[in-house]
Formats: structure tokens, sequence, C-alpha cells
């Protein structure tokens, strides 16, 4: 008895509570009512799913044709992270280019490529050690760095690459 009391305050307390508001955007569901000739539909405030915006700066790649596609014929510059999962500087480098990729607010796209499951494109593009990161703009290889940067100069590598 005294559980049953305890889980209805604690549902009464989650049922009752309101929602987050700004962040994210609400897709409440609707009740559908059916009388015969008629149908209404009526906005339900039982039940609200809340979603985030979906981040498109960074993207793995997956294999030769995709590189192709979303990086050589990319119109934006294109940031491309050469990384192994064995790798304890990549491990260490990768969030931190992704953060500064996405301060510049889509004028730069970053494609994040495994070396161990694309050796096709590490040894085209002349990797030899990871992290190797290379800035892609028109399709050419504009700039290039191999090891781990601070933010200040990964920041200056983006901007050198955007003009």
């Amino acid at each position: 008895m005294a559980q049953r009391l305890l889980l209805r305050r604690f549902l009464v307390s989650i049922i009752s509570r309101k929602p987050p508001q700004g962040r994210w955007a609400p897709l409440t569901s609707r009740a559908v009512r059916c009388s015969p000739g008629d149908l209404t539909v009526t906005p339900s405030q039982a039940r609200s799913i809340y979603t985030t915006r979906v981040c498109t700066t960074t993207f793995n790649i997956q294999d030769g044709p995709d590189f192709q596609d979303r990086v050589v014929n990319s119109e934006t510059p294109v940031v491309v992270d050469f990384h192994a999962q064995w790798c304890g500087p990549c491990k260490i480098l990768g969030p931190r280019l992704e953060k500064v990729v996405a301060k510049q607010h889509g004028k730069v796209v970053m494609a994040k490529v495994d070396i161990d499951d694309h050796t096709d494109l590490a040894l085209e593009y002349e990797v030899s050690a990871v992290p190797t990161v290379l800035a892609i703009k028109n399709g050419d290889v504009v700039d290039k760095f191999v090891g781990i940067k601070d933010e200040d100069q990964l920041e200056a590598f983006l901007k050198k690459l955007i003009g």
C-alpha cells in the first residue's frame, strides 16, 4: 500500500511538471475523435516529444564515393580528420576540432576518416601518421598539419581555410 502511494505521488509530480522552455521545440500528439460523418483533430497536452537540432557540421566518411561526393565535390570548405580508434592524440584532437568547426556556423564542415577502415584514402592523401588534418577547398588540399594543436591554432587554421 505504501509503495502504491509513493508511486502515485511520483507519477503525479512528473506529469504535473512543466516541460523546459526555449531549447527544444515541442511536438504534441493529437487526439482524434471520430463520429459518424465528421472527423475532428484536437491537440492533446498529455504527451509531448522534445527534439534538438541535428548537427550537420561533422560527418563520418563511409567509403570512397562518399568521400568524393561530400568532400571533393563540396562547395563548402572541408576539414578532413584522419584518425584511428587506437590513437590517443586523435581522441584529444577530434572533439577539440569539432568544437572549433561548430563555432564557424556552417562556413566550414568536418569529415572524419578512420584510417583502419579507409586505408585507400589514407594512402591517396599521403597520411603517414595520425592525427592528420587536411584543409580541402574546391577539391584541392590547401593546408595540412599532423599532431595535436590547441584551440587558438585550430581557429587560425580554419580562418586561413575560410579566407
